[in-house]
């Protein structure tokens, strides 16, 4: 495992410093294929590949299973995700779920039931146990002006994995929350364990008519929270909360780099 570790290593840096895209591309794919390779090994689950601090993994807090996610950017400014979920098995053989970014292909990605195959592509920092299902916060680059923040729900249904479910109190339509901002400023969404809430910056247009124009959106230094109550996520608005240091924000992923406050590897 640790001569699997050292080969991901050198792939994943090459996956970012290499200038060309075609390059940078070919080096992820042989990257996807080591990865897989390595995770065949028995009883892979238990290792920890705490060199490799250009993807990101988040373990269920029932250790259930773990999700490896990373991104890859592209030269027009928008990105391309990469993720499997892993669950853990008794005996140790592999059992592992890739996720298939379909970001451009999912049509109402509010509002849209996923699966694995069909994934709203996300560079996930946490996960929470809510009820029989489980919150993911990730943070989703998407073009040059804008980018995202995204709360998913992963749950099963007939034993497989889905994406997306309707707990949001605020709006009944939505399965999954998203955040959109201009890539120029932070927004800070984070789980709070004492209050049960995820915190957040209230997003807003700079000015009315800006509306839907989401490179002018940004916070405007209040906070709302999604409290979790019975397997739903009740919004609470205007909240008092202190500003939060900036070190302790999980905004700006710069590709490439692990994410602030985590682990390294998976």
């Amino acid at each position: 495992m640790n001569k699997w570790q050292d080969s991901l290593l050198m792939l994943g840096k090459d996956m970012y410093r290499l200038k060309g895209e075609a390059e940078r591309l070919e080096k992820n794919f042989t990257f996807v294929k080591s990865l897989v390779s390595a995770l065949k090994e028995k009883h892979s689950y238990m290792y920890n590949f705490e060199k490799l601090n250009m993807i990101s993994v988040v373990k269920a807090p029932d250790d259930r299973f773990r999700i490896f996610s990373w991104n890859i950017p592209l030269n027009d400014g928008s990105y391309l995700y990469y993720g499997a979920i892993q669950t853990k098995t008794k005996d140790g053989k592999l059992d592992l779920v890739p996720l298939l970014d379909k970001t451009f292909w999912v049509e109402n990605p509010d509002s849209d039931i996923l699966k694995p195959d069909h994934w709203y592509g996300a560079q996930y920092y946490d996960i929470v146990s809510m009820g029989d299902a489980y919150v993911l916060l990730g943070w989703k680059g998407h073009e040059p002006t804008y980018t995202q923040k995204v709360i998913e729900i992963l749950h099963f249904e007939n034993g497989v994995y889905s994406l997306g479910k309707k707990v949001f109190s605020d709006n009944p339509i939505w399965s999954r929350r998203i955040f959109k901002y201009t890539s120029q400023a932070s927004m800070y969404l984070k789980y709070h364990k004492d209050k049960n809430s995820f915190i957040f910056d209230h997003i807003v247009p700079a000015a009315p008519n800006l509306v839907g124009k989401f490179a002018y959106y940004g916070p405007d230094l209040t906070y709302d929270a999604y409290v979790i109550e019975q397997g739903k996520l009740v919004l609470k608005s205007n909240i008092p909360f202190q500003n939060p240091p900036r070190e302790e924000d999980h905004l700006n992923i710069v590709p490439g780099k692990a994410i602030p406050k985590k682990s390294s590897g998976f």
